[in-house]
């Protein structure tokens, strides 16, 4: 049973705030945030309680997605209501942000109202939602000339208005009726990588982790079929087909994902609600098929003015037609460095020394495949010893890589029956995130 639930921002900021039982005030919120903000640590306890009141809370979108209730809920019941509650809201909403929030809390509180009845969880299915939910999302775009580039003489098609949008997904679910019909729907392929290479150069860890999630914008359809490699298996068992092999250790689907096509022709059907849903998560580890996206050749030495030099190379290796986007290095360095002068090898990339947080950032917008970029950074540290040049590192690696997996996991088609009167439109997107890529030195 819930009594409260509430959305603050970053700062503590009252977002919405709803009390279905009325058995507290509203300083709970102010209670819940002074003991969230005092906890040490980038990750406080997802239960925490005050008295005889217990918090349970998520982070998503920046924001505090908070529920309160008493001794005897599950707390596992509460939290994945919260992750739901926060899918609804990007659903109907379009994003998950501050900004979006303020400006849909009409949307925002009708939610609440059919989702809970007096603490009591009624339903978070979307396609019964949207039955009852009326008020329309408030989205904001400011006009840009930029939104005319895939225009072209007399308004012909040109190349780039066969590309989806970047902020064509984030839409509410409710705009097809303001788009006069307009069907869409989005299956991205997302995979995290988590890297450890030794300081010898060997690969000491290399996990994959990854979703297929589906998102439509269509008022109806009756099933989707999702075909995917053929070559795809599960496990250590036989390979399938004569391509090149796309295994995984372990896969998982959606309760409304039917497999009755899948062993033999691996497709998967379901019938897609409104919204956005996980369709099949899947992990691989310590077998990649494909080589590690980046390699680091770092050089750490001492000059004769006492300083600490470190020459940093970094070697792209993914296939020359690709890139890696938002290439961010994390160097840690010795405390009480004060000062760094740098020489980078492009005028593309940048780098800061932050004292907080002892370390180097080294920002490379754009990292073409096959490339190499390289860095040498001059830091002034007092009293610079052997021991203290042993604080140097390990490297952290973030980045982006548009239209790979690394698993190799494609999707063959997209159909949907029966097919759909008027205009649809199907987008398939590939993304590679770092979820923890280190580099030892």
């Amino acid at each position: 049973m819930i009594s409260q639930v509430f959305i603050l921002s970053s700062k503590g900021d009252h977002l919405i705030y709803k009390d279905f039982r009325g058995g507290a005030g509203n300083d709970i919120v102010s209670i819940f945030y002074e003991k969230v903000t005092a906890l040490t640590g980038d990750q406080p306890p997802v239960v925490m309680n005050y008295k005889d009141i217990y918090f349970v809370h998520i982070r998503q979108g920046g924001l505090y997605w908070v529920a309160t209730t008493t001794a005897g809920s599950s707390p596992f019941t509460i939290t994945e209501f919260l992750n739901r509650l926060a899918a609804l809201v990007k659903d109907y909403c379009g994003s998950l942000s501050e900004k979006s929030v303020q400006m849909n809390f009409a949307l925002i509180y009708e939610l609440l109202d059919e989702i809970v009845d007096y603490g009591y969880i009624q339903t978070t299915s979307s396609d019964v939602l949207k039955n009852f939910i009326q008020t329309e999302a408030v989205t904001s775009r400011p006009f840009s000339l930029f939104d005319l580039s895939n225009v072209g003489l007399f308004g012909a098609e040109t190349q780039q208005s066969k590309v989806a949008p970047s902020s064509a997904a984030t839409r509410p679910i409710q705009s097809s009726r303001e788009q006069g019909g307009k069907s869409e729907i989005f299956v991205d392929v997302i995979e995290r990588m988590t890297v450890v290479i030794g300081s010898n150069g060997l690969l000491m860890k290399a996990d994959v982790e990854g979703e297929i999630r589906v998102k439509c914008y269509m008022p109806s359809c009756s099933e989707m079929r999702i075909g995917l490699n053929e070559e795809f298996s599960i496990g250590k068992s036989q390979l399938r087909g004569y391509g090149a092999a796309v295994r995984v250790d372990e896969c998982s689907f959606h309760q409304a994902v039917r497999l009755d096509e899948f062993d033999s022709h691996r497709i998967l059907r379901l019938c897609p609600s409104q919204g956005e849903q996980t369709v099949m998560q899947y992990q691989l580890s310590d077998d990649l098929p494909s080589a590690l996206p980046f390699r680091l050749f770092p050089t750490i030495e001492r000059d004769n003015g006492g300083r600490l030099l470190m020459y940093m190379k970094l070697r792209c290796d993914l296939p020359p037609k690709s890139a890696a986007i938002n290439v961010c290095a994390t160097i840690p360095v010795p405390k009480g460095s004060v000062s760094l002068s740098q020489e980078l090898s492009s005028p593309d990339q940048s780098a800061e020394l932050k004292p907080q947080s002892r370390a180097v950032v080294w920002q490379i917008a754009r990292f073409a495949g096959g490339t190499q970029l390289s860095a040498l950074f001059k830091l002034e540290v007092p009293s610079l010893s052997s021991a203290s040049m042993l604080e140097v590192g390990p490297v952290g690696l973030s980045f982006e890589l548009p239209k790979i997996t690394a698993t190799g996991l494609q999707i063959r088609f997209l159909r949907l029956s029966p097919i759909q009167p008027g205009p649809s439109q199907r987008w398939v997107r590939y993304v590679t995130h770092s979820d923890s890529y280190t580099i030892r030195i």
